[in-house]
């Protein structure tokens, strides 16, 4: 009888700090919706940038290589972020742990040379 009074007793806060957090939530968007600024201009949807308005046209197009580029440096610098937490608990981990590592790293090399092999990181074509 105690175990299934804790454990409701556990799920119970763990609904009350949802329903805190969500309705923190809920309040700071009413009260900045209440309290904000409502200022109507022929300028309020205007881009600028420091200040300065923009002479021209705003939209810039660029090529799609700018993008897959960005892309992948997120995706390999997330990576880094895991090897950079295994090199932490290195100790901890023993062996198992490194040869995770190793296939980690085997899978990043792979995908790396794939990505060199279909050209995805060629800016001349």
């Amino acid at each position: 009888m105690l175990r299934n009074t804790e454990t409701i007793s556990e799920c119970l806060s763990f609904f009350i700090f949802i329903a805190f957090s969500f309705g923190l939530c809920f309040f700071m968007l009413f009260l900045s919706a209440l309290l904000g600024g409502k200022s109507l201009s022929r300028y309020k949807n205007t881009p600028f940038e420091s200040g300065i308005v923009s002479v021209g046209n705003t939209y810039l197009h660029f090529s799609v290589k700018f993008y897959l580029i960005a892309m992948f440096f997120v995706v390999f610098d997330v990576e880094a972020l895991y090897l950079y937490a295994w090199s932490i608990s290195v100790c901890e981990s023993g062996w198992t742990g490194f040869i995770e590592a190793t296939m980690f790293i085997i899978s990043l090399l792979l995908s790396l040379f794939y990505l060199i092999r279909i050209k995805a990181l060629n800016w001349s074509s």
